[in-house]
């Protein structure tokens, strides 16, 4: 940039700060709403879950049936997240480097449970494997049960979080184009090779962001989940459901003491998210920077 542009770009710069003297008005407000809407709900939780103290705190948060939707929680978020991650890149490859029959109406399926409301995604599968389901006399018969039960909560996690990976992946490969790819094949590389070396580096990033909404999603999902788990203490509730159970129980200091062990995690996955956003969007101006 020649120091002419400079030079006439902070004249402009300085007329609009003069023409715009509400901007501080602007960034008030919305460290206002910041406040009122995002930070005072987080200080009540904290402060509710320890008004009877840090010992009544651990005890609600240690408590058996905690604990037990605490490892329901982990254990659909970790058979989620990995199997969504699978999907994503598989679905992005295909959707961004080649084309074929359908291509279209796999990124509209892609993006379905964005559309569909999680409690008819988790009535679907109530009406597909419970007992007077399409296939609930076959599942009887083979003694396996799906709805409430561990099945059925991973599978109404995995279908409310399918969209995540694949939907961050699909515009960042369509812009990076087929062009390295190309060229590893012209020096022998083959497909795992091309994958490993020269497509992975380049999405990485991107991939973590879409790795970290899908946790964070499959974690604090209620809605599909609720559907199937059928409130089993101890057994089929995950966090958000324990608290909920807590908290109609009138036992509001354990909810929100739950609540809050809900809210550590989630804050834990935002700065994963903030973390991954800062190097993905450093990756996405790099070109330009060029």
């Amino acid at each position: 940039m020649s120091s002419t542009t400079l030079t006439a770009a902070a004249p402009a710069t300085a007329a609009r700060r003069e023409r715009h003297p509400g901007r501080w008005l602007l960034i008030a407000g919305a460290w206002l709403a910041f406040v009122l809407f995002l930070l005072l709900p987080l200080v009540v939780v904290l402060s509710e879950a320890l008004k009877q103290g840090f010992g009544t705190f651990l005890s609600a948060i240690l408590e058996p049936d905690a604990l037990s939707a605490l490892k329901l929680t982990l254990l659909a978020v970790g058979v989620s997240v990995p199997l969504n991650l699978v999907f994503g890149v598989a679905a992005a490859w295909c959707v961004s480097k080649y084309e074929f029959p359908g291509k279209s109406l796999l990124v509209t399926l892609i993006d379905l449970p964005f559309s569909v409301s999680p409690v008819i995604a988790g009535l679907i599968y109530v009406l597909l494997f419970g007992a007077q389901g399409y296939f609930g006399p076959w599942l009887q018969d083979h003694d396996i049960q799906i709805v409430f039960a561990v099945p059925g909560i991973v599978l109404a996690t995995l279908f409310v979080t399918v969209p995540f990976v694949a939907r961050e992946l699909i515009p960042l490969m369509q812009e990076q184009g087929t062009q390295e790819e190309e060229a590893a094949r012209l020096l022998g590389a083959n497909g795992w090779q091309m994958f490993w070396h020269v497509t992975l580096p380049n999405i990485k990033w991107g991939l973590i962001y879409g790795v970290v909404l899908c946790t964070a999603r499959a974690m604090g999902e209620f809605g599909a989940v609720s559907v199937v788990s059928g409130h089993i203490r101890g057994m089929t509730n995950t966090l958000p459901l324990h608290v909920e159970i807590l908290y109609n129980e009138y036992n509001h200091v354990a909810a929100f003491s739950v609540a809050s062990l809900l809210l550590l995690l989630a804050l834990a996955i935002l700065l994963l998210k903030q973390w991954s956003e800062s190097r993905l969007s450093r990756l996405k101006s790099k070109p330009v920077e060029e």
